[in-house]
């Protein structure tokens, strides 16, 4: 066992190190060129946008038809589960210029995407080169999606459980978690070193713990539970209706984006443009206490949607935390709950939710947040959010793993996107004995069995 801990010592810290330096590039170039679109008038998108568009379109399509490999996907999930940890390096450059190409522009996404995706093909190529088996190479490709979210969110920790533990609902591969976890801290002292600067809030003046607190923490919880849902199904409904009308009108699917791009400029002439992009500064005022409005997580929940569902391309974590900051301050007065705390709640719950990472999701409050705000009040809530959102995903190739209720039954392994979630035997039949007999009997039999 020695010899394993020595192994990834050397090959995770390897993979941090390089992934580290590429994530750091690619939001070097995103900071420059945000920093120099982010004033542009409300009529200079309609140009950017549709242009953008268009890009992104060429990209994503005749891009991966000229460069990429035969019988690879340029997915971590298939890299992991279908493909023994090998992805295409050829097309390494196209997601990541695609993302900027988004973001400058004013196309609403985050900044995770890309990075997790430079993590997972250069931890592909550090297995490539060193000639490792299928399953070091499966494990590498995690590290180096660890990687890539411990650099750009600067939490090392929660990046590292994150990279495993978005793989599989439900379960969670420990032999994972040990490169994972030198992958990320790696990476992230690397991006450090190279000047990404990272944001924390952390919480003062919080009331000692109670329990009534608590449970309206998991009141909030719920609550983004919900927004969360209606954040996974917009994309999939946006996403669905481009793919349907594309195939009625036989459209070029580089127009496709095109037309994303000009609604989402026809929507901030009503819609404020804080929505747009990455909408940190919206996010920042959320956490610090500003009064949010009860429909902000719908108006960025809809250009999210608009812009990934239409064609464009971009991370889909980031918005999580926008939209989870801005319902949990909006909806904390209702629940006697401060509009700081919250914002805080609801960034991890969502979190949670849509992306079926509780255990990531906490761990990002401690380390984002700290303090009891980082541990007992986040807690409950992601965990109330992960169950209420149930079987969807913001991936819909993240594979189930086991259902999240004891009154349904899935098919482990298989694509959230495919799966259909079916109730129990047991739930079917008691609810057969209620339609029969009546559920005062139904009761009565219950109560008896159990004596």
């Amino acid at each position: 066992m020695l010899a394993t801990v020595a192994q990834w010592l050397v090959l995770a810290s390897l993979t941090g190190l390089v992934v580290g330096v590429g994530t750091s590039v690619f939001l070097h170039a995103l900071f420059y060129l945000t920093d120099r679109s982010v004033h542009l008038p409300s009529w200079a998108y309609w140009l950017t946008l549709p242009l953008a568009g268009l890009v992104n379109g060429l990209l994503m399509g005749a891009g991966y038809r000229t460069f990429g490999t035969p019988g690879l996907k340029d997915s971590i999930f298939a890299a992991v589960h279908e493909q023994g940890g090998r992805m295409p390096w050829r097309t390494l450059w196209i997601k990541p210029v695609a993302a900027l190409i988004t973001l400058s522009s004013g196309g609403s996404a985050g900044k995770e995407g890309p990075c997790s995706h430079i993590g997972a093909s250069l931890g592909a190529v550090v297995g490539h080169l060193f000639h490792l088996n299928t399953e070091l190479r499966q494990r590498i490709v995690a590290c180096g999606v660890s990687a890539g979210f411990a650099s750009v969110f600067g939490t090392p920790i929660a990046g590292a459980i994150y990279g495993v533990e978005m793989l599989i609902i439900g379960r969670i591969r420990h032999d994972f978690l040990f490169p994972a976890l030198i992958a990320g801290v790696t990476s992230f002292q690397v991006s450090k070193y190279l000047g990404i600067p990272y944001e924390y809030f952390f919480m003062r003046g919080l009331p000692a713990f109670s329990e009534g607190l608590f449970l309206r923490t998991l009141l909030i919880g719920m609550v983004c539970g919900l927004v969360a849902r209606v954040f996974v199904d917009m994309i999939y409904a946006v996403r669905n209706v481009c793919h349907r009308l594309q195939a009625r009108f036989s459209v070029w699917p580089p127009l496709m984006p095109v037309a994303g791009g000009l609604l989402i400029a026809a929507l901030v002439t009503v819609i404020p443009t804080d929505y747009l992009g990455l909408s940190l500064p919206l996010m920042d005022r959320a956490l610090g206490g500003d009064a949010m409005p009860y429909l902000g997580f719908f108006w960025k929940t809809l250009l999210v949607a608009i812009t990934l569902g239409s064609g464009f391309y971009g991370g889909i974590v980031t918005p999580q935390f926008v939209i989870g900051a801005v319902t949990g301050n909006a909806f904390a007065h209702l629940f006697g709950i401060s509009p700081t705390l919250g914002a805080a709640v609801g960034l991890v719950s969502v979190v949670a939710a849509a992306s079926n990472t509780p255990l990531a999701a906490v761990l990002m409050g401690v380390e984002l947040f700290g303090g009891q705000a980082g541990t007992i009040y986040v807690a409950g809530a992601a965990i109330a959010a992960y169950l209420v959102i149930g079987h969807r995903s913001v991936y819909p190739d993240q594979r189930l793993g086991y259902a999240k209720s004891s009154w349904m039954r899935v098919q482990a392994e298989i694509p959230v996107g495919q799966e259909k979630t079916h109730l129990s035997y047991g739930l079917l039949k008691s609810w057969g004995r209620i339609r029969s007999q009546g559920w005062r009997a139904w009761w009565r039999d219950m109560t008896s069995r159990s004596k």
